[in-house]
């Protein structure tokens, strides 16, 4: 049930601040909420008719682009619909690093500088203009209103950012406040902070959550460690982002704080790509964005087969975003959903590429094969696998009430060199505490082998 305080922070002071900041946001929204029950067939020829305009200006109006069309002797006509697109050349983080200048187009006015989190290593530094924000906002707000909650009730944010107290983020400060939206940084979670987030989350009483499954996931925790529980608080959803759900962090959340869990997935530098609806489908924002799931080799991928995600982001004119690498592994669902949205579906999301492991034969395997080892042992707060070669692994763990012991170790090292190979040596490491990455986010898993073809 919508209070007074929403539908007015909803219908006018979140418009004006999107107006104020020179967003189409309000107009997107109406456009979207409209066009994701348009038929499979309608949707997918907006799209390929807002495709081929980025396209024409792309070629016409962005250096980089212009170039990489007369190298390949292909004309924007080439480009009529995502079919089409295998005929471009990838575009890199290292590529984007290493033609800034050059990606942004002749008459952009309205780029702003933003940068990835490095959760992987080097932060990647990009432009954004107006345009591509407004549709990520839009399209966050639809996904939002999907779960019966909308902009303006009360919501608690755990997400990497820092505690900062220039004027900048004074002024942010108190538009928070005036959206209802407290942010908590995930950036420090230490023992005294979680029983003060538990606090202030008691206190608010959030509609929604938002934020990384591993830091929500963290707070249900330390919750259950207490012996209590936050399902009388009345929140609706947890939103979780920017890293793979697993099913212990879904249930942990769950049943902490009595209330569903919304995946989503997306990017600073990817865009709003897809977010899962009440009938539990993840749905790609058609719209805004061309989704490709490529293999090892580049090539395309079958519904149900695991793929590299390669975006196309349609609102990216001034610095394009135009078959862009992501690193992260998806499948598609071929299945309609419940719904009855027409908007594709990704069947799951995997993780990065760094989330896979190589054996030391060579072969590729999801870091939840190790991580199974590890997740369900006695004793064990938190853990952290690193694969620094074929042959040699690193795990990192927590131990908790004496359940760190030789024998533990051995265990772990057998059954890892079960999966990976005899000779792989595995290098068990107890420490007191396992930091997130540098973007607030927690890694499981991270390898430092390239996956090959």
């Amino acid at each position: 049930m919508t209070t007074l305080a929403t539908h007015f922070i909803s219908r006018f002071i979140f418009p004006l601040h999107e107006y104020i900041k020179g967003h189409g946001t309000v107009r997107i929204l109406r456009q979207l909420e409209t066009s994701q029950w348009w038929s499979a067939d309608r949707l997918a020829e907006f799209q390929a008719a807002r495709l081929r305009r980025l396209i024409k200006f792309a070629s016409q109006q962005v250096p980089y682009y212009r170039k990489l069309f007369a190298e390949a002797g292909i004309g924007p006509n080439d480009i009529r619909s995502p079919e089409d697109l295998p005929k471009l050349p990838f575009l890199t983080k290292d590529l984007i690093r290493a033609n800034m200048d050059v990606l942004k187009a002749d008459n952009a006015s309205s780029l702003v500088r933003f940068n990835t989190g490095g959760s992987t290593g080097e932060p990647l530094i990009f432009y954004l203009g107006k345009e591509r924000v407004g549709h990520d906002v839009a399209a966050k707000w639809r996904a939002t209103r999907w779960w019966g909650v909308d902009i303006g009730d009360p919501e608690v944010v755990v997400w990497g950012s820092p505690v900062e107290l220039g004027a900048q983020n004074r002024l942010r400060e108190w538009r928070d406040h005036l959206l209802r939206t407290r942010l908590l940084s995930a950036f420090d979670m230490s023992e005294r902070n979680l029983d003060y987030f538990i606090a202030e989350i008691r206190r608010l009483r959030p509609k929604m959550l938002f934020g990384y499954p591993s830091a929500i996931a963290h707070i249900a925790r330390h919750v259950q460690k207490r012996g209590g529980s936050m399902n009388d608080l009345g929140v609706q959803v947890a939103f979780v982002t920017a890293e793979r759900l697993y099913e212990d962090q879904y249930s942990d959340i769950e049943s902490t704080f009595g209330c569903r869990v919304a995946n989503g997935y997306g990017g600073r530098d990817a865009g709003f790509v897809a977010h899962q609806c009440p009938e539990g489908s993840l749905h790609i924002t058609a719209e805004d964005i061309v989704v490709e799931l490529v293999d090892q080799a580049g090539k395309l991928v079958a519904a149900g087969e695991p793929g590299e995600v390669v975006i196309t982001h349609l609102a990216t004119k001034e610095f394009p975003f135009i078959r862009y690498r992501t690193g992260d592994v998806a499948v598609f669902d071929d299945q309609l959903c419940g719904c009855g949205r027409s908007l594709p579906v990704l069947k799951e999301i995997q993780g990065r590429t760094t989330d896979f492991i190589v054996a030391a034969d060579g072969t590729v395997m999801h870091g939840l094969a190790l991580i199974y080892v590890l997740r369900d042992l006695p004793g064990i707060e938190s853990f952290k696998i690193i694969q620094e070669s074929k042959t040699e692994m690193r795990v990192l763990l927590v131990p908790v009430n004496g359940g760190y012991s030789r024998a533990v170790e051995d265990g772990i090292r057998r059954d890892f060199q079960d999966r990976l190979g005899k000779g792989v040596r595995v290098n068990v490491e107890p420490v007191a505490e396992i930091p997130p990455e540098r973007s607030g986010k927690f890694r499981y898993v991270v390898s430092h082998v390239t996956l090959h073809s």
